[in-house]
């Protein structure tokens, strides 16, 4: 199967359930020239974003990041990780490699991942959405921004909060860590 961008699903999608450009940016709280720069591929969106329009959809936000269906269970060899990359961070100029662990897996309620963070993620905005998120860092060292308070976190650390907090994760110096997240939406 041909991969579709997410720019192209969310239009789609969007087409499908018959909600206007308007409509959604209204529903998501973001602007109407976000949303078309989204849906041309002009620009690429944040998970937090993705996950704003996906709840003015009314869908899960796996509908946008996956396009494959599977049977349970799903399992990931790490010889096929690069295969799941959905994300192409250095590709939109995002310092971040999302790889999704739950791809095809149409029921579930949690957005696993494997994620490369790069030195430049110093410069990621923040982030806020409903739900929870738990971190495991596998290599590097991660700096985890919460509301007010910043964690450094080394191999084998996790970390685990209520994702409406506004949060920001990094490198905390200038290698390449690598995590593994699990995002929970309600």
């Amino acid at each position: 199967m041909t991969k579709t961008s997410i720019g192209t699903r969310i239009k789609k999608f969007r087409e499908l359930r018959e909600v206007s450009l308007e409509e959604l940016a209204n529903r998501s709280r973001l602007s109407l020239e976000l949303i078309k720069a989204i849906e041309e591929d002009k620009v690429y969106p944040a998970i937090g974003i993705l996950l704003k329009i996906s709840r003015a959809l009314g869908t899960r936000l796996g509908t946008f990041i996956d396009d494959q269906l599977t049977q349970d269970p799903v399992i990931v060899k790490k010889e096929e990780l690069d295969s799941k990359e959905t994300i192409r961070g250095h590709r939109y100029d995002l310092p971040l490699k999302f790889y999704s662990l739950g791809q095809g897996k149409t029921d579930r309620h949690m957005e696993p991942f494997y994620i490369e963070i790069y030195p430049e993620s110093k410069d990621v905005d923040f982030s806020s959405h409903e739900g929870e998120e738990f971190i495991v860092v596998i290599s590097g060292e991660i700096e985890v921004t919460y509301g007010k308070n910043k964690y450094i976190l080394k191999q084998g650390d996790s970390i685990y909060y209520n994702s409406v907090v506004p949060h920001k994760v990094c490198c905390a110096n200038n290698e390449i860590a690598k995590i593994y997240a699990v995002l929970y939406m309600p």
